[in-house]
């Protein structure tokens, strides 16, 4: 039998944005944001104190004991403080951290919220609805760079726009905790305005949904909900640790529900999010597209009468990545990237640029002169990816989130460059290499700057943290290598052959960055690659390079393609710097 935490992995990503989230207590646990229970036991251990009573180790039964019935948090919380004023200013330290909690992470969003967060960042979930006073998830999204709209007072719902054109809808059943009409006590929680019940109708009928940290005891009002609503046009699962409350297998036997056996709302919520990212990243193209996208190519290609209608082919592909790639699917804020959320990151990127990737390849062997703008105004739409305004990057952990935003166009341009290296086409690199890209607030700089490896990361090592890539120099090198195999494997069947191209496109492109970038004479880089540690290919590289010039000098191919000089002399002496420059580096 399938499990249930993979059965909503496949619901959420097959129906993106149809899924909403029900939050009770019970996920802020880990943020120590207590439960009503705990808050509870406290203000009796408050009572007793003001009464001159010791009620340790065991506040309910002194409580019990003095009262005659059992503490119950409305009907205390409401007797302690008469009226909703009163009543926040008394639960305020409950869900505000002091500065000890603030450095210890208490009462911060924990891993489910961001994980949440992230969800609704990629478009899998739209309506969030919480029964929490607190603004753990407000401030999980603000990570992310999602202003939800929030929903909880009568004014904000009379003046919503319908669920289908926000973003994010975050509808606080019982309110937030700094407006004084947040509900409590059993008599507030016993029914809702007829504005709540009718959208809180409309979710529990139009969206799948996920409940987690719920018990449903308290709350009267939304137990009723669930029961009027009419149809279960998607599933419904309830995350649960042990056995449910009597009350809420009430309501799973009503809807339906999945349960799902938890340890934690945090590895919960994680699990669910990298299991979705998963299975995006195996939702690649089908392989008959992909096929009659190459081609199509083909055809486009063989006539110059096809001109527009490869530029099209190209342009609506290159269109369909930047949209599938789009920050608000993959956020460069939010929780640092590890082994396992990296490379799930990076699988999903190319997955999303398979077709592309396979169409540059046999581009690259096939491309003649009146088609290279095609290809260049494709790596400048690749090379300016959206981000989020405002966005700051704190510390390293940003950088590989941001730097792989670039990552299709360094797709793209390895594919290209080694079918142009294959088919000696060296003037269509050059042409590549030498693509204007204009940079926001910065000046202008050229494709072979922006996109090597190394010129993603202010340090490249970062992507180290790729499954298997620990401890490599050039580890986003080494990982490309292994992934563009796959697409050559027909069009360079010989492994040797695929290396020595490989690794003198690589030289090239180190060759280019050098030549291109506005450098002080004192001062060289070249971005490393794999040639760095294959000492025998490099070298039978660089005598190629080296006999061409010196037998065709300025006619060489290398200068007329302009890639890394525009003499035999400059060219000479580029080559002269990189291979200088090689021993320096550590190479392992």
């Amino acid at each position: 039998m399938i499990d249930p935490i993979h059965s909503l992995a496949f619901s959420i990503q097959a129906n993106r944005g149809v899924y909403a989230v029900l939050l009770g207590s019970g996920v802020s646990r880990s943020a120590k944001i207590p439960t009503g229970w705990e808050v509870t036991l406290d203000l009796v251990r408050k009572l007793a104190g003001i009464s001159g009573e010791a009620c340790d180790p065991s506040p309910e039964e002194w409580f019990r004991k003095k009262f005659g019935h059992d503490p119950d948090y409305s009907e205390l919380l409401a007797d302690v403080a008469k009226t909703p004023t009163e009543r926040q200013q008394l639960l305020r330290s409950y869900w505000e951290p002091t500065e000890q909690e603030r450095e210890e992470g208490a009462k911060l969003p924990t891993r489910a919220h961001r994980s949440i967060a992230t969800l609704v960042a990629q478009g899998y979930v739209k309506v969030i609805i919480t029964t929490n006073f607190d603004r753990l998830m407000e401030t999980a999204l603000a990570d992310v760079g999602i202003t939800p709209t929030v929903l909880s007072t009568l004014d904000q719902v009379h003046g919503t726009l319908p669920l289908i054109h926000t973003r994010c809808c975050l509808f606080k059943l019982h309110g937030d905790y700094l407006d004084t009409r947040i509900l409590n006590t059993p008599e507030e929680l016993s029914s809702y305005p007829s504005e709540f019940d009718t959208l809180l109708d409309r979710i529990l009928d139009e969206f799948g949904l996920i409940i987690c940290g719920w018990s449903a005891d308290w709350d009267e009002a939304l137990r009723r909900a669930f029961f009027r609503a009419p149809s279960r046009r998607f599933a419904t699962y309830w995350a649960v640790r042990g056995e449910p409350s009597e009350s809420a297998q009430h309501l799973i036997d009503h809807r339906g529900a999945q349960a799902i056996a938890i340890s934690d709302a945090d590895s919960f919520f994680q699990s669910v999010q990298h299991l979705v990212q998963s299975l995006e990243e195996f939702s690649r193209p089908h392989p008959l597209s992909t096929e009659a996208a190459v081609a199509s190519m083909k055809r486009f290609l063989s006539e110059p009468r096809f001109r527009i209608q490869l530029a099209d082919l190209v342009a609506d592909e290159v269109a369909r990545v930047v949209d599938a790639t789009r920050v608000e699917k993959f956020p460069v804020t939010g929780p640092p990237p590890d082994s396992a959320s990296a490379t799930s990151r990076v699988r999903a990127f190319e997955a999303i640029s398979s077709t592309l990737v396979a169409m540059a390849a046999v581009g690259g062997q096939w491309t003649e002169e009146q088609h290279y703008s095609i290809w260049q105004r494709s790596l400048e739409k690749l090379a300016m990816p959206e981000t989020s305004s405002g966005t700051v990057y704190v510390g390293s952990v940003y950088i590989l989130w941001a730097g792989l935003q670039k990552y299709p166009g360094t797709l793209l341009l390895y594919a290209m460059g080694i079918g142009a290296v294959e088919s000696d086409k060296l003037n269509l690199l050059g042409k590549l290499f030498s693509t204007p890209i204009h940079q926001e607030h910065k000046e202008v700089v050229v494709a072979v700057e922006v996109f090597p490896p190394s010129c993603m990361f202010e340090d490249a090592k970062i992507a180290q943290m790729l499954d298997g890539m620990e401890g490599r120099y050039v580890p986003l090198n080494d990982w490309i290598f292994n992934y563009l195999r796959v697409p050559f494997k027909m069009l360079i069947p010989n492994e040797k052959r695929f290396k020595v191209i490989f690794d003198k496109f690589e030289v090239l492109m180190a060759l280019g960055c050098a030549y291109h970038a506005k450098r002080p004479d004192d001062w060289y880089w070249a971005p490393p690659g794999v040639f760095g540690y294959r000492y025998e290919t490099r070298a039978v590289i660089f005598k190629e390079m080296e006999d061409s010039l010196a037998k065709f000098g300025d006619q060489s191919p290398y200068v007329m393609s302009s890639i890394f000089g525009d003499t035999a002399e400059v060219c000479g002496k580029g080559i002269a710097n990189l291979k200088e420059f090689i021993p320096k580096l550590c190479w392992r």
